[in-house]
């Protein structure tokens, strides 16, 4: 009987959850791709400039930051050990963790935007949508759109209060405008959130790469990261609400996949207490 076992086998449980969740966000990634696609098919005019493409798929390119950001967090904290990090290899991980954090900046800065292009949305009153069936607009409510026409607008909405918006592209009706605000307080909020995780992640491996394993310092970080990692289920929780059960899937896989590295920052930490009591048993024998 052979006794080869294939690299599967030989992880532990901790390792194989992480790997599946990892190949599973990797999966919702393109379902975000798509969406931003869509979106572009419905906002998209001849004035558009290098910056509206990139807001429009900001969702995407703040996605892929966070995927490489996940990656090198994953080498520093499991895969690679001390002795692997080299000066050319540190100063490659820097560049491409600044150029994540641009990526993700942009996300932030776009967000913004959008909730003041929301904040500034034409209003109209006293109309109906099908006054508005011949100038090219598409009618969103809930992140759904629909090319709007003559033929389609009186079943789209029997409102009588609209908003323009996105650049004079996109209509919704009050109940819509609604929810369109929330949706994007609710990216906004998420994407903070995220980073202020990451700078407490960020922060206890410069801890522990000093050899700390316990101060009042990281258990702040680890607490504050707890009640961060909160908000974000409650966003999964309102995702959900919203219908959006592919949106809540992957918050919860983000999370799961950022606790995975917590748990290798909590092993990490395990290490360096026993190295210390060691160390200290040793002079004390000494």
């Amino acid at each position: 009987m052979s006794t080869k076992t294939s690299w599967w086998q030989a992880l532990d449980l901790k390792q194989r959850l992480k790997l599946v969740i990892y190949a599973l966000l990797l999966v919702n990634f393109a379902h975000y791709i798509g969406n931003d696609i869509e979106q572009a098919q419905h906002t998209f005019h001849s004035g558009w400039r290098w910056y509206d493409w990139t807001s429009n798929f900001a969702t995407t390119l703040d996605e892929l930051g966070w995927f490489m950001l996940l990656f090198l967090l994953e080498l520093e904290t499991y895969v690679l050990s001390d002795d692997a990090f080299t000066r050319g290899r540190v100063i490659a991980m820097n560049v491409i963790r600044l150029i994540c954090y641009v990526a993700i900046g942009h996300a932030v800065f776009a967000f913004g935007e959008y909730l003041v292009d929301l904040a500034g949305a034409v209003h109209h009153v006293d109309t109906t949508l099908c006054a508005f069936a011949d100038d090219g607009l598409s009618f969103t409510r809930n992140l759904t759109y629909w090319e709007l026409a003559a033929s389609n607008c009186a079943e789209l909405s029997p409102g009588n209060e609209f908003y323009v918006f996105s650049q004079g592209q996109v209509i919704s009706d009050a109940a819509g405008m609604t929810v369109e605000l929330e949706l994007a307080w609710a990216d906004l909020v998420e994407v903070v959130v995220w980073l202020f995780i990451l700078f407490f992640i960020e922060l206890r491996i410069r801890l522990q790469d000093r050899g700390i394993s316990s101060s009042r310092l990281l258990s702040f970080a680890t607490t504050t990261k707890g009640v961060l990692y909160g908000i974000l289920w409650c966003l999964a929780g309102y995702w959900a609400y919203r219908g959006h059960w592919i949106f809540a899937w992957d918050e919860a896989l983000w999370i799961l996949g950022f606790m995975a590295i917590g748990m290798n920052l909590s092993d990490w930490q395990k290490e360096i207490a026993q190295a210390a009591t060691a160390k200290g048993a040793a002079e004390s024998s000494g």
